[in-house]
């Protein structure tokens, strides 16, 4: 994948890039790692995501196709990273099963949205953004496993999702009934009804990614470069460097309430999801550098705390944040984005916030005591939420200390 901007790494930068790396490697192997095996379900199949903020067990709860493929793409990741050995790709597995044998409709195709603590159907419609889930931790699985019949399941949620394109306007109709059918109520869980999601596409191309290195498929190489284009073009309003999240059916950008709104965590992933996947496609970097820049300019100026550090949730567009929670995901992601960047321009400033972000996460965000991550620290510093919940699982912040430690490895040599 050398289509980054490579450049000559200094003795002292090494052993900066190092340090950092040994405070993100104990985040991840002391405080994340561990937490993530209580949540396999023996019982019922998949994994109980249903833990207090303490990460005390709250019983069984419901289990959402989302949250269930995370965890099977996390520890097929570790598995396939070198962070675990075999309990992580059987704890793999065991989601795999479930995800087969209760969530995935065998007369429609397709996964549906949620089921109960047993497996039992309680919301059977279809979301892409549920799909793209199921497409990302399948992929992840079958490149970890080598096994056949994890790839063969891979390509049919592939071919599922494939019913779904726009040919007219690009990018994917995202809600349907479970019968493929157009539905009649008002929305979906993550939008308007009839609406195109920034959020969805930008998870469908960090599917397409996988699915692409898993099979070569010249289809998933069409569909990737086509999301790539939605992320750094149809979305973006570049006069200002945001990236707008919810859009009508022909990619017009449609207000949240009475305003447009920015959401700075998804805006910082997009900026290295698109770096990844231009990489798995040979398309240099280097063409999108003014959309790199500008988009993080951007969340930087309205969205990042200078003070303590951290990235605040979202705001207005043009306007300073004013939901100032600080999401672990938001975090998570803004670190990887932060690596990115400075592997792809080596400017100075972005390892500074990559630096201060770190100190944030480590200080603040980070759990030492009761394992994993605070889902939410508000601005008074009060930490509040859940440890995990049909919508919280290992997928961000366990993704995000694996990519960042892996892009500084790259710069150093490792």
């Amino acid at each position: 994948m050398g289509v980054f901007l490579l450049r000559h790494v200094e003795g002292s930068e090494i052993e900066h890039l190092l340090g950092l790396r040994g405070r993100l490697e104990r985040i991840l192997r002391d405080n994340i790692i561990p937490f993530w095996y209580r949540t396999i379900d023996r019982e019922g199949g998949g994994y109980i995501l249903n833990h207090d903020i303490a990460g005390r067990s709250l019983g069984g709860g419901t289990k959402m196709v989302v949250t269930q493929a995370r965890m099977v793409w996390y520890f097929s990741m570790l598995y396939r990273s070198g962070w675990a050995g075999k309990e992580a790709l059987e704890a793999a597995e065991h989601g795999v099963s479930f995800l087969r044998e209760k969530m995935w409709d065998e007369e429609h195709g397709g996964f549906y949205w949620e089921v109960d603590a047993k497996g039992n159907v309680i919301r059977d419609f279809k979301h892409m953004y549920g799909q793209a889930f199921g497409l990302y931790g399948l992929s992840e699985y079958a490149l970890a496993s080598g096994k056949r019949e994890a790839a063969d399941f891979a390509r049919e949620v592939f071919e599922v999702i494939e019913r779904a394109h726009d040919g007219e306007y690009g990018g994917y109709r995202e809600f349907f009934n479970r019968d493929w059918s157009q539905p009649q109520q008002a929305g979906s869980p993550v939008g308007p009804a009839g609406a195109k999601m920034m959020n969805t596409h930008l998870h469908l191309m960090e599917a397409y990614t996988a699915f692409y290195e898993l099979t070569g498929d010249e289809l998933a190489r069409q569909r990737l470069a086509e999301m790539i284009l939605i992320m750094a073009s149809t979305v973006v309003d570049m006069r200002s460097g945001a990236c707008i999240d919810l859009h009508d059916s022909r990619w017009r950008p449609l207000p949240s309430g009475d305003e447009l709104r920015v959401s700075y965590g998804h805006n910082l992933e997009a900026l290295w999801l698109v770096a990844e996947a231009c990489g798995f496609i040979g398309v240099p970097v280097g063409l999108l550098l003014n959309y790199f820049e500008t988009v993080y300019d951007y969340c930087v100026r309205f969205g990042f705390d200078h003070e303590k550090g951290g990235v605040y949730d979202s705001g207005p567009l043009n306007r300073p944040a004013d939901k100032l929670e600080k999401i672990w995901w938001v975090q998570a992601e803004s670190l990887v984005a932060m690596a990115y960047l400075y592997k792809i321009t080596r400017e100075k400033r972005f390892l500074q916030d990559l630096e201060k972000q770190l100190h944030w996460v480590e200080r603040y965000q980070v759990d030492w005591s009761n394992g994993d991550w605070f889902e939410v620290v508000l601005p008074d510093g009060r930490p509040a939420g859940s440890k995990a919940h049909i919508w919280k699982s290992a997928y961000h912040n366990g993704r995000a200390m694996v990519k960042t430690i892996q892009v500084i490895d790259s710069l150093v040599g490792k």
